[in-house]
């Protein structure tokens, strides 16, 4: 049986400092991983670094002491961290040292989601266990912290939307409000560089996670679905009633498939008037639904294995079966094509020259009829990412600048 690569060599091999320092190459064509997924989610680790959320040091051993770069190599390097960081802060509370212990579970909560970002069995019980541990750190960080961040409930259908209001410290008696909705792989305490820069410019922030989305999916079992002013519209109700909150200034911001969301909910629900889609799409189901219809037609021995987790994984979250035509007939719901002159709230559509879809963002941007502005981030920027991954400081600046002159 062959040795499986071991994930630190091949960093190793990729971040040669000849090849990249001294290269006139964008940092964006650097890669971590062979893997799409993977390279796009290491480079959003690093950039939780500066939130206190991940460690340069944790990070790279982690990635040394994978066994390999599949899934359950994935899974059990970040559990085993979570653990490591986890077991240090009960040390640390123990002795009366919050400070320490509060941000050891900071970084622990994390490690837990960064491990259940690429994880397709639902049903192994580890799922559930990683995502209540992650809760729980999280909780216990803003205990000892004193953060200002409180854990919600939204009242959703016949039961409820998990997530956090973050109250500005330095708000007015009444402020406006950004609602944050994540995208399909990461979770709501992810857009950390997102409310984090709005609570010091004095914005409250309402942050949850969606049917389809972090606990929603992985403890209540709540698909996504394509009606979004369905989930959205329940958020806003929620928020309303929160002291403080200024109910004619209210924002809501889509990242990554969030950002195909927020525009449709916003069609429909008219007290939001301000929309933030990072990055701009508007027909996120069809092209995905093109490319895996092309996987039926071939024999099933001869599809690789990466490609039949990526399967499971969208079944999984939007909610059908494990078969690619019924993935490819639910993905297909997801076009805002006819829903786009609905749209009459101001709109800033993001967009970055790394994008993986690339030139989407500006085909919705000139289809919009509404009040609108477009903003690119290149390679001077170092944010050009996808959704700015890794360049997240000079993304909430740009992004804080405009939204303080617009909400």
């Amino acid at each position: 049986m062959a040795e499986k690569t071991n994930p630190m060599n091949m960093m190793k091999q990729k971040l040669t400092m000849g090849k990249y320092v001294m290269s006139d190459k964008p940092w964006s064509e650097v890669k971590f991983f062979e893997q799409i997924m993977l390279d796009a989610l290491m480079k959003h680790v690093f950039g939780l670094i500066q939130y206190g959320m991940t460690d340069f040091g944790e990070i790279v051993d982690t990635i040394g002491h994978m066994k390999s770069d599949d899934e359950e190599g994935w899974i059990d390097a970040w559990s085993n961290r979570g653990d490591k960081l986890k077991k240090k802060a009960e040390e640390a509370k123990a002795k009366g040292k919050k400070i320490s212990a509060s941000q050891e579970y900071l970084r622990a909560s994390s490690y837990y989601r960064i491990g259940l970002m690429y994880f397709s069995k639902p049903e192994d019980p580890r799922m559930k266990k990683y995502s209540l541990e992650s809760r729980e750190c999280f909780e216990n960080y803003l205990n000892l912290s004193e953060y200002p961040g409180e854990y919600i409930e939204i009242p959703y259908e016949d039961t409820y939307l998990p997530g956090h209001f973050y109250r500005s410290p330095v708000a007015g008696e009444k402020a406006p409000l950004l609602i944050i909705t994540p995208g399909r792989d990461t979770w709501a305490e992810d857009t950390v560089w997102v409310y984090d820069m709005a609570l010091k410019r004095g914005i409250h922030c309402l942050v949850f996670d969606g049917p389809g989305q972090g606990f929603a999916l992985r403890l209540q079992g709540l698909p996504f679905r394509p009606d979004w002013e369905n989930v959205v519209t329940p958020a806003v109700d929620y928020a309303i009633n929160i002291p403080g909150v200024d109910a004619e200034r209210i924002g809501i911001m889509g990242i990554s498939f969030g950002g195909f969301l927020a525009p449709r909910a916003v069609a429909y629900e008219k007290r939001i008037k301000l929309c933030i889609t990072d990055p701009g799409n508007m027909d996120w189901g069809s092209g995905i639904a093109e490319n895996l219809g092309k996987i039926d037609k071939i024999p099933n021995i001869m599809v690789p294995q990466s490609l039949k987790t990526m399967i499971a994984d969208y079944a999984w979250k939007q909610g059908v079966q494990n078969d690619v035509k019924a993935v490819v007939e639910e993905l297909q719901k997801y076009n805002n094509t006819n829903i786009i002159e609905k749209i009459t709230c101001k709109m800033l559509v993001l967009d970055g020259i790394a994008e993986v879809t690339y030139g989407e963002a500006e085909r919705l941007f000139k289809a919009l009829k509404c009040p609108k502005e477009y903003i690119l981030f290149d390679d001077e920027t170092t944010a050009q990412n996808h959704c700015q991954m890794g360049g997240y400081a000079i993304a909430s600046e740009t992004l804080f600048d405009w939204i303080e002159d617009n909400l």
